[in-house]
């Protein structure tokens, strides 16, 4: 069966004497690192036999022309077939086990006269809960054409996000396709990386079916985080007034931090550290203190209004690449009770140990998590009663 440990373009095309690189991608756990790694071709009997492994194995039709390099670091093998032939089409499988129908992903070889420039595929990681920026070359077309993420799956790239106002469920509050470069090219950014992520995805202009998406991207969001569990939400009042903690690298080097409101896979800036302040936010929003040695800078937000409820980005930027994080602002009417323990007015870096405070785990995400209505991540993590403050207890068919 085909695993979501591993992944791996499912077409590949090369011309005759020409040569194919396939990358093979899986999740970095200690299993995987170790394991033999195998590239077999399908026979019509639908037994798969073997080209070569990293026990040393190449078959006798091959020798010479292919080879296996394992880079166990990145959760990464590269298969090169060289002095391509017709006979060499075909379906093969890239896999890891001790048998050939242990961990694997099926894909096609086509081998035509001409195959055209071909492109390789990037690799892109990810930290856990962390965000990445991918840079989408420009396409063939003007600019006016919607642009689009998608992920490819077996037969189609099922859309994540476009510029037409589409977000998917899981993507709502974490995915911003930036608007497009004079020479045509823009970004996508994603932040609070699941594990579930790690794919591989098309970015591009106009129609998901076209050929005007030339980058094909292999994400890799890896087991393990640096970066703790924040909270996801943060509540004001009408005409109160609250403090938003953003969190970067220290030792990143930013020329610019800045604030957005986001909305339908865009971001509106409001403000950042060169000054600027969104006409709408003049008077009440403003960057209000910076710690560099710690990576924070504090937003204080003022005359809070409920039309002022909704997705906000801290973003900190560094050439092409932008480090991220989101946060969800709701916003309570006055005559709010003010016992009701949403009524927080700081994002603070660490969370609550009191059970009682996230005694109703789906109205709100309590390991930093985002939540989203009707998709398993509204409830990641629960917080019991009976366990220690401070202690998460996950279910183990989750995303961890």
């Amino acid at each position: 069966p085909v695993s979501s440990t591993l992944y791996g373009a499912r077409f590949l095309t090369g011309e005759i004497g020409g040569s194919v690189t396939h990358q093979c991608f899986y999740s970095i756990m200690p299993a995987n690192k170790h394991d033999r790694k195998y590239w077999c071709k399908i026979a019509r009997s639908g037994v798969c036999y073997t080209v070569i492994s990293t026990t040393g194995y190449t078959s006798k039709d091959h020798a010479g022309r292919v080879s296996l390099e394992d880079i166990p670091q990145n959760g990464t093998f590269m298969v090169t077939m060289t002095e391509l032939k017709k006979s060499d089409t075909g379906t093969y499988r890239c896999g890891i086990g001790t048998t050939n129908r242990d961990l694997y992903v099926n894909l096609n070889l086509t081998v035509l006269a001409d195959a055209g420039a071909l492109r390789p595929t990037e690799l892109i990681q990810g930290e856990l809960r962390g965000s990445v920026t991918v840079l989408c070359p420009p396409g063939d077309t003007q600019g006016g054409e919607k642009r689009f993420w998608c992920k490819l799956g077996r037969t189609s790239c099922a859309l994540i996000a476009d510029t037409n106002g589409y977000v998917g469920k899981s993507y709502q509050g974490r995915i911003f396709i930036t608007p497009q470069e004079s020479s045509g090219a823009f970004k996508i950014l994603i932040n609070d990386l699941k594990k579930e992520d790690s794919g591989l995805y098309r970015c591009g202009t106009g129609s998901l079916s076209g050929q005007n998406s030339p980058r094909v991207v292999a994400l890799q969001v890896t087991a393990a985080s640096t970066l703790p569990k924040r909270p996801k939400f943060l509540s004001g009042t009408v005409g109160g007034s609250l403090s938003l903690k953003c969190h970067y690298d220290p030792k990143g080097n930013y020329e610019k931090k800045y604030l957005c409101r986001w909305k339908e896979a865009s971001c509106s800036l409001l403000v950042d550290t060169d000054g600027f302040v969104h006409e709408s936010y003049k008077g009440r929003i403003q960057i209000a203190s910076s710690d560099q040695e710690n990576g924070t800078y504090t937003v204080v937000m003022s005359h809070l209004r409920e039309e002022d409820a909704g997705w906000y980005w801290c973003g900190a930027k560094n050439g092409h690449t932008e480090h991220t994080s989101s946060v969800k602002l709701r916003i309570q009417k006055e005559n709010c009770s003010s016992q009701d323990p949403e009524t927080s007015t700081l994002v603070k870096p660490t969370l609550s140990s009191s059970p009682a405070t996230y005694s109703t785990p789906t109205q709100r995400s309590i390991t930093g998590l985002m939540y989203v209505k009707g998709t398993v991540t509204e409830s990641t993590s629960t917080l019991l009663p009976t366990a220690p403050p401070s202690t998460f207890v996950t279910s183990a068919s989750k995303i961890y």
